[in-house]
């Protein structure tokens, strides 16, 4: 990967460590911003936009229904989402002169709430649920092993208005307004063959997905994703992200799958308990972001370190032990999380947590036995819910002339 200019770096982590920056280099002068073309993240390469990008400060995801049982008419559908979001991606119009060039006596093609605003690293990232094959009638051997339906964990309330898909899209950018423009016009130019089933909007990114990004924090105020893969690692992302060819359908091979959980939190319980119980339960500390008994944040965690006692010094249930790779047979995520308030509900709390994202080339093997050892044993349990849920499989990225899903659709 190429070197991350400094500019390009203010671009990419937003302005929320700029915010942060203002504040540390008080009294110098401010940097400058970045330029247009610095903030375009390219659409088309060997994987899709939006995986290994480094993470944007803003999300806006949507699963949407297939009402069509014609191929036909989701190929078309797909070329035009495909050309469109090449547009977008490079601070584009959905075509030309969509917003204001065209017939003044017909809805205009693009909606035009974006005009003026630069690209702001927008990636727009595709994925196909499991339940598409057979609308479609698409060979069932076409289904990859890691479409199988997630079995129910222990504490999950899922809301199946919140959960599944036949595709989804995932918008990210550093701008909330380019990201729903993004959402709303592709959206739109389904009417008819796609569905909205359900959406998330995010925001304040909770992973770092490069070492050139701080890593942010969750709503329960704690570093979130500090052991996450890193984009500077083609290793790992090679050995938990990438779906190698002998692993999937050949239309998969490159790509990823997708795991979506909303998870809500509960802020008002979590915010009564001590500073000294949130650090056990977590396994960190507040402050630092440390494993307890390190020294900075990325120290490893020395999970067979003990108290004077005896006792170990980071406790057998807590979360960063658990979801680690030490007990799990080696095994890692890509984190791609987003924090979210959706208002209250109706009884003075917050309707707010995270919408957890991770890339993975085996949900079965990497998400699953993660979240079955967190479901039966975190202590965070107690505090967080599991509302949501979905996977999809994401395709390799798209050569020149090639489009979403025609790997798929053509195999």
């Amino acid at each position: 990967m190429n070197a991350f200019s400094r500019r390009r770096l203010l671009g990419w982590t937003g302005a929320g460590a700029a915010a942060v920056g203002i504040g540390a280099v008080a009294g110098c002068a401010a940097p400058a911003a970045p330029a247009p073309a610095e903030l375009v993240v390219p659409f088309r390469g060997e994987h899709q936009a939006g995986i290994v990008t480094p993470a944007q400060d803003r999300l806006h995801f949507v699963a949407l229904d297939v009402l069509t049982d014609d191929r036909e008419e989701l190929r078309a559908l797909l070329q035009r989402w495909t050309a469109a979001a090449e547009r977008m991606t490079a601070g584009a119009e959905t075509t030309p002169g969509g917003a204001t060039g065209g017939n003044p006596n017909s809805p205009p093609d693009d909606t035009g709430e974006a005009l003026g605003l630069p690209a702001a690293s927008l990636t727009l990232t595709f994925g196909v649920g499991a339940s598409l094959f057979a609308k479609v009638g698409l060979d069932p051997s076409l289904v990859p092993p890691g479409l199988a339906e997630l079995p129910r964990f222990a504490g999950d309330q899922l809301d199946p208005a919140l959960s599944g898909g036949d595709l989804c899209i995932q918008a990210c950018s550093d701008d909330p307004q380019v990201a729903v423009h993004a959402v709303r016009n592709l959206v739109r130019m389904g009417f008819g063959t796609t569905a909205v089933r359900w959406s998330q909007l995010g925001f304040g990114r909770t992973s770092s997905t490069s070492t050139a990004q701080q890593t942010h924090r969750n709503l329960f105020g704690f570093k979130d994703g500090t052991n996450n893969l890193k984009a500077e690692d083609p290793d790992g992302l090679r050995d938990q992200v990438w779906v190698s060819p002998d692993r999937a359908p050949a239309w998969l091979a490159g790509g990823s799958y997708l795991v979506a959980r909303r998870i809500r939190m509960h802020i008002e319980i979590w915010d009564r308990t001590s500073l000294a119980e949130q650090e056990v339960i977590i396994g960190r500390t507040k402050d630092s972001g440390a494993a307890i008994g390190a020294a900075g944040e990325f120290d490893p965690a020395d999970f067979a370190a003990v108290d004077e006692t005896g006792a170990p010094r980071i406790a057998v249930d807590a979360h960063i032990r658990l979801a680690s790779a030490e007990s799990l047979g080696g095994v890692k995520i890509l984190r791609r999380g987003y924090n979210f308030v959706d208002g209250s509900d109706g009884q003075g709390h917050l309707n707010a947590g995270l919408f957890f994202i991770a890339f993975m080339n085996d949900p079965q093997a990497q998400f699953v036995p993660m979240q079955r050892a967190l479901a039966q044993s975190d202590v965070l349990m107690e505090y967080i819910e599991h509302t949501g849920s979905a996977v999809f499989a994401c395709p390799a990225g798209l050569g020149e002339g090639a489009y979403w899903g025609q790997s798929l659709l053509e195999a």
